[in-house]
Protein backbone atom coordinates (compact mmCIF):
# COMPACT_ATOMS: atom_id res chain seq x y z
CA UNK A 1 0.00 0.00 0.00
CA UNK A 2 1.62 3.48 -1.11
CA UNK A 3 1.68 5.32 2.77
CA UNK A 4 3.40 9.16 2.06
CA UNK A 5 4.61 10.63 4.86
CA UNK A 6 5.25 15.09 4.84
CA UNK A 7 6.57 16.47 8.02
CA UNK A 8 7.72 20.08 7.88
CA UNK A 9 7.57 23.14 9.99
CA UNK A 10 4.70 25.53 10.05
CA UNK A 11 4.13 27.49 6.19
CA UNK A 12 6.05 24.80 4.58
CA UNK A 13 3.51 24.52 2.24
CA UNK A 14 2.44 20.94 3.66
CA UNK A 15 -0.96 21.17 3.08
CA UNK A 16 -1.08 22.66 -0.46
CA UNK A 17 1.27 20.89 -1.75
CA UNK A 18 0.00 17.32 0.02
CA UNK A 19 -3.52 18.05 -1.74
CA UNK A 20 -1.78 18.76 -5.11
CA UNK A 21 0.49 15.63 -4.97
CA UNK A 22 -2.63 13.26 -3.69
CA UNK A 23 -4.41 14.57 -6.28
CA UNK A 24 -1.97 13.83 -9.15
CA UNK A 25 -1.46 10.09 -7.66
CA UNK A 26 -4.93 9.62 -7.38
CA UNK A 27 -4.99 9.03 -2.95
CA UNK A 28 -6.36 10.74 -0.33
CA UNK A 29 -5.06 13.28 1.27
CA UNK A 30 -5.37 13.37 5.58
CA UNK A 31 -3.98 16.91 6.95
CA UNK A 32 -3.77 16.00 10.37
CA UNK A 33 -2.97 19.73 11.03
CA UNK A 34 -6.87 20.16 10.47
CA UNK A 35 -7.24 17.50 13.37
CA UNK A 36 -5.27 19.47 15.96
CA UNK A 37 -7.08 22.27 14.63
CA UNK A 38 -10.78 20.83 15.44
CA UNK A 39 -9.64 20.04 18.96
CA UNK A 40 -8.45 23.31 19.79
CA UNK A 41 -11.58 24.74 18.22
CA UNK A 42 -13.55 22.15 20.66
CA UNK A 43 -11.35 23.44 23.94
CA UNK A 44 -12.25 27.29 23.11
CA UNK A 45 -15.93 26.00 22.30
CA UNK A 46 -16.02 24.82 25.08
CA UNK A 47 -14.88 27.60 27.36
CA UNK A 48 -11.61 25.58 28.06
CA UNK A 49 -8.27 27.68 27.94
CA UNK A 50 -5.98 25.53 25.61
CA UNK A 51 -3.13 26.00 28.28
CA UNK A 52 -5.07 24.06 30.89
CA UNK A 53 -3.78 20.85 30.39
CA UNK A 54 -6.05 18.95 32.58
CA UNK A 55 -9.39 20.54 30.95
CA UNK A 56 -7.87 19.69 27.73
CA UNK A 57 -7.20 16.48 28.82
CA UNK A 58 -10.93 15.47 30.75
CA UNK A 59 -12.81 17.23 27.54
CA UNK A 60 -10.27 14.06 25.54
CA UNK A 61 -11.49 11.84 28.15
CA UNK A 62 -15.19 12.48 28.16
CA UNK A 63 -15.45 12.52 24.59
CA UNK A 64 -16.19 16.11 23.75
CA UNK A 65 -13.61 16.58 21.35
CA UNK A 66 -14.10 13.57 19.34
CA UNK A 67 -12.31 14.11 15.55
CA UNK A 68 -13.21 12.39 12.63
CA UNK A 69 -12.99 13.02 8.80
CA UNK A 70 -14.98 12.46 5.56
CA UNK A 71 -14.31 12.96 2.48
CA UNK A 72 -16.16 14.69 -0.41
CA UNK A 73 -15.31 14.97 -3.93
CA UNK A 74 -11.57 13.89 -2.82
CA UNK A 75 -11.38 17.11 -0.20
CA UNK A 76 -11.36 16.55 3.71
CA UNK A 77 -14.48 17.34 5.97
CA UNK A 78 -13.16 17.50 9.36
CA UNK A 79 -15.53 17.33 12.47
CA UNK A 80 -16.05 17.00 15.87
CA UNK A 81 -18.48 15.64 17.29
CA UNK A 82 -20.24 14.80 14.06
CA UNK A 83 -20.17 18.89 13.16
CA UNK A 84 -18.32 19.67 10.30
CA UNK A 85 -15.75 22.54 11.35
CA UNK A 86 -13.81 22.42 8.17
CA UNK A 87 -14.19 26.19 7.41
CA UNK A 88 -14.04 27.18 11.12
CA UNK A 89 -10.58 25.95 11.66
CA UNK A 90 -9.00 28.13 9.49
CA UNK A 91 -8.77 31.02 11.69
CA UNK A 92 -6.06 32.56 13.82
CA UNK A 93 -7.42 31.82 16.71
CA UNK A 94 -7.54 27.81 15.66
CA UNK A 95 -4.08 27.89 14.99
CA UNK A 96 -3.46 29.73 18.39
CA UNK A 97 -5.39 26.66 20.54
CA UNK A 98 -4.25 23.73 18.61
CA UNK A 99 -0.61 25.05 18.86
CA UNK A 100 -1.30 24.57 22.29
CA UNK A 101 -3.20 21.76 22.43
CA UNK A 102 -0.99 19.81 20.17
CA UNK A 103 1.61 19.82 23.21
CA UNK A 104 -0.58 16.97 24.82
CA UNK A 105 0.06 13.57 25.63
CA UNK A 106 -4.01 13.15 26.17
CA UNK A 107 -4.65 14.94 22.96
CA UNK A 108 -2.11 12.98 20.76
CA UNK A 109 -2.72 9.88 21.63
CA UNK A 110 -6.18 10.24 21.07
CA UNK A 111 -5.25 11.81 17.31
CA UNK A 112 -2.29 9.22 16.55
CA UNK A 113 -4.89 6.21 16.65
CA UNK A 114 -7.25 7.88 14.47
CA UNK A 115 -4.71 8.52 11.89
CA UNK A 116 -2.84 5.26 11.85
CA UNK A 117 -6.71 3.51 11.07
CA UNK A 118 -7.08 5.93 8.26
CA UNK A 119 -4.01 5.47 6.59
CA UNK A 120 -4.75 1.35 7.16
CA UNK A 121 -7.80 1.70 5.33
CA UNK A 122 -6.60 2.85 2.14
CA UNK A 123 -3.56 4.17 0.10
CA UNK A 124 -3.15 7.91 1.48
CA UNK A 125 -0.93 11.05 1.76
CA UNK A 126 -0.32 12.01 5.21
CA UNK A 127 1.30 15.22 6.30
CA UNK A 128 1.72 16.91 9.92
CA UNK A 129 4.65 17.17 12.20
CA UNK A 130 5.25 13.66 12.93
CA UNK A 131 4.10 11.20 10.55
CA UNK A 132 7.32 9.90 9.87
CA UNK A 133 8.99 9.90 13.07
CA UNK A 134 5.46 8.37 14.98
CA UNK A 135 2.01 7.70 13.11
CA UNK A 136 3.75 5.99 9.93
CA UNK A 137 6.99 5.08 10.81
CA UNK A 138 7.06 2.47 8.00
CA UNK A 139 5.53 4.77 5.19
CA UNK A 140 7.58 3.62 1.97
CA UNK A 141 8.03 7.25 1.09
CA UNK A 142 8.93 9.99 3.65
CA UNK A 143 9.65 13.48 3.08
CA UNK A 144 10.79 16.57 5.43
CA UNK A 145 9.07 19.35 3.63
CA UNK A 146 10.92 22.65 4.90
CA UNK A 147 12.17 26.40 4.01
CA UNK A 148 13.63 29.17 5.42
CA UNK A 149 12.02 30.98 8.32
CA UNK A 150 11.94 34.23 6.01
CA UNK A 151 10.35 32.26 3.15
CA UNK A 152 7.28 31.02 4.87
CA UNK A 153 6.82 33.86 6.58
CA UNK A 154 7.06 35.90 3.08
CA UNK A 155 4.38 33.17 2.03
CA UNK A 156 1.98 34.22 4.88
CA UNK A 157 2.48 37.83 4.21
CA UNK A 158 0.77 37.37 0.75
CA UNK A 159 -1.65 35.07 1.57
CA UNK A 160 -2.96 37.57 4.58
CA UNK A 161 -2.72 40.15 1.86
CA UNK A 162 -4.76 38.44 -0.81
CA UNK A 163 -7.37 38.66 1.99
CA UNK A 164 -7.43 42.08 2.43
CA UNK A 165 -5.47 42.38 5.51
CA UNK A 166 -2.15 44.35 6.34
CA UNK A 167 0.06 42.10 8.46
CA UNK A 168 3.32 43.20 9.56
CA UNK A 169 6.44 40.91 8.09
CA UNK A 170 8.63 41.01 11.26
CA UNK A 171 5.65 40.29 13.75
CA UNK A 172 4.86 36.93 10.97
CA UNK A 173 8.54 36.07 11.05
CA UNK A 174 8.65 35.94 15.05
CA UNK A 175 5.43 33.90 15.21
CA UNK A 176 7.16 31.47 12.49
CA UNK A 177 10.37 31.31 14.72
CA UNK A 178 8.30 31.04 18.02
CA UNK A 179 6.02 28.05 16.30
CA UNK A 180 9.69 25.91 15.16
CA UNK A 181 10.97 26.39 19.10
CA UNK A 182 7.57 25.09 20.37
CA UNK A 183 7.34 22.03 17.98
CA UNK A 184 10.83 21.20 18.20
CA UNK A 185 11.53 21.48 21.33
CA UNK A 186 7.83 19.69 23.11
CA UNK A 187 8.02 16.44 25.40
CA UNK A 188 6.59 14.98 23.64
CA UNK A 189 6.39 13.93 19.34
CA UNK A 190 8.90 17.23 18.79
CA UNK A 191 9.06 17.86 14.90
CA UNK A 192 11.95 16.40 13.62
CA UNK A 193 13.36 14.49 10.29
CA UNK A 194 12.91 11.15 10.19
CA UNK A 195 16.56 9.42 9.69
CA UNK A 196 14.96 7.57 6.30
CA UNK A 197 12.80 10.58 5.26
CA UNK A 198 14.28 12.82 1.95
CA UNK A 199 14.63 16.54 2.56
CA UNK A 200 12.99 19.31 0.21
CA UNK A 201 13.78 22.30 0.85
CA UNK A 202 11.18 24.79 -1.32
CA UNK A 203 12.48 27.95 -0.57
CA UNK A 204 13.47 28.56 -4.00
CA UNK A 205 11.53 26.28 -5.44
CA UNK A 206 7.71 26.95 -7.04
CA UNK A 207 4.70 25.35 -6.30
CA UNK A 208 5.34 23.13 -9.30
CA UNK A 209 8.73 21.95 -8.80
CA UNK A 210 8.28 21.18 -5.06
CA UNK A 211 4.81 18.99 -6.30
CA UNK A 212 7.33 17.21 -8.88
CA UNK A 213 9.65 16.28 -6.41
CA UNK A 214 7.61 14.49 -4.08
CA UNK A 215 6.03 12.89 -7.03
CA UNK A 216 9.73 11.52 -8.27
CA UNK A 217 9.94 9.70 -5.03
CA UNK A 218 6.55 8.35 -4.87
CA UNK A 219 6.88 6.87 -8.21
CA UNK A 220 10.44 5.54 -7.18
CA UNK A 221 8.65 3.10 -4.77
CA UNK A 222 5.34 2.86 -6.68
CA UNK A 223 6.55 1.04 -10.27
Amino acid sequence: MLNIAIDGPVGAGKSTIADEVSRRLGILHLDTGAMYRAVGLAVTDAGIDPQNEAAVAALCDDGGARVDVRYENGAQVTLVNGLDVTGRIRTQEAGTAASAVSRYPAVRHMLVARQRELAREQPMLVDGRDIGTVVLPDAPVKVYLTATPEARATRRLNQLREKGENPDFEAILAEVNARDHQDMTRAVDPLRQAADAVLVDSSNLSFEQTVQAILRLAEAVHV
